[in-house]
């Protein structure tokens, strides 16, 4: 399941699950300032930039892709 994730659905649910996370705390009452409000708003935006940053859009090809692409050119004499 791991392998066939993209990184665009992996952050749409880092960010389902901190909009989660943000609706228990309204609805239990916890009291929060505002330092701890930007701290944790802060901290849930730097794992999927780094998500984004890191995992490339596209898969590094394969050694097949590689040496089916070297023969089928089309420059053979």
């Amino acid at each position: 399941m791991v392998k066939d994730i993209s990184r665009n659905r992996l952050v749409g649910m880092w960010f389902a699950a901190v909009a989660v996370m943000i609706a228990i705390v309204i609805v239990t009452g916890a009291k929060m300032g505002a330092t701890t409000t930007a701290l944790l708003l802060a901290l849930s935006f730097v794992p999927p930039g780094i998500v984004l940053a890191l995992w490339p859009a596209k898969p590094a090809p394969t050694i097949g892709d590689i040496l089916y692409a070297a023969n089928t050119r089309g420059d053979r004499s």
